[in-house]
């Protein structure tokens, strides 16, 4: 079977469709069309079939395109061992973060790359929706992602991604220095019924945890939605809502209060995910070493 077909169905899994995959793999949406072709007649039975306008894998495909992430780690591998172990790794490595992760990491990743000759790092902010992540990873070579503690690995995605975590970053209440829960030492859930909030856009990670906090007395009463941490501090300070903010990234605000939730754990995971292939390359490991020391330098003694 020919690695490139196999790379072609395993981008149509990850990324939902020939046009996307295409565009990850830098050919036109017609060769990858002629990629699958070509792969369904060696394999003998179907990979993909039509569900309306949505091209979709069939159990054979799902199982071959398993099989597709699998060949691209050992050939790396191997390229990796035919390069030899004494090579030391340089080159560019391509990083990107959600917009809050970013202003908390690579401002050090940087610093501290800049201390290894010939490794350059490209950092990109990637403010997607949950299940956007893994998918970055076929363009990318390390993604920084976060995730509600109560949601899958990644691993259970298509994108079959290798996860390494870096830190837990609590999500605290934040509220307008004159609001009346400013002096609280904590917040429990039964103190927030009522509440208006101003929460970030639905399918976004930290949206499952005000859920969560709101749960037990119904729908939390949101009045504005906004991604922007930067944004929603300026309208908490205002006294235009609460908020559920991450903790090391929004706690210097001078009008806004963080103050923790009690009777209930409410945290999100920073996460970076790496394509298993990717993941075989010294220089990826590398950077990635880096930003795993990095992060718990930032949180030493975190919960």
């Amino acid at each position: 079977m020919d690695v490139d077909a196999l790379a072609a169905l395993a981008a149509v899994r990850s990324q939902g469709g020939v046009t996307r995959a295409a565009a990850v793999l830098h050919v036109s949406p017609s060769a990858v069309s002629q990629r699958l072709a070509a792969l369904t007649r060696a394999a003998g039975t179907p990979l993909t079939e039509r569900e309306g306008r949505r091209l979709r894998l069939t159990p054979a495909g799902e199982a071959l395109a398993d099989a597709a992430v699998e060949v691209a780690a050992v050939l790396e591998r191997a390229r990796g061992a035919a390069r030899g172990s004494l090579e030391r790794p340089t080159g560019l490595v391509r990083v990107s973060a959600f917009a809050s992760g970013a202003e908390l990491l690579f401002p050090g990743l940087l610093t501290r790359v800049a201390g290894l000759p010939g490794v350059r790092v490209e950092c990109s902010d990637e403010d997607v929706a949950l299940d956007a992540f893994a998918p970055l990873t076929d363009r990318l070579d390390v993604v920084v992602a976060h995730r509600p503690e109560t949601e899958p690995a990644w691993s259970a995605h298509p994108a079959q991604v290798t996860t390494t975590p870096l830190l837990r970053e609590p999500l605290d209440v934040a509220v307008a220095v004159d609001h009346p829960l400013a002096g609280r030492s904590g917040l429990d859930p039964d103190d927030l019924v009522e509440q208006e909030w101003v929460a970030v856009r639905e399918g976004f990670p930290v949206a499952p945890v005000l859920d969560a906090v709101a749960g037990r007395h119904g729908p939390a009463r949101i009045v504005q939605r906004v991604n922007d941490f930067h944004v929603v501090l300026a309208l908490v300070a205002a006294g235009h809502g609460l908020a559920l903010l991450p903790r090391f990234t929004c706690g210097h605000h001078p009008g806004v209060r963080l103050v923790p939730l009690t009777g209930v754990r409410a945290g999100r995971l920073v996460e970076a995910l790496v394509r298993p292939d990717k993941a075989e390359r010294p220089l990826v490991r590398l950077v990635l070493a880096e930003l795993t020391a990095l992060a718990r330098e930032l949180t030493p003694g975190a919960s």
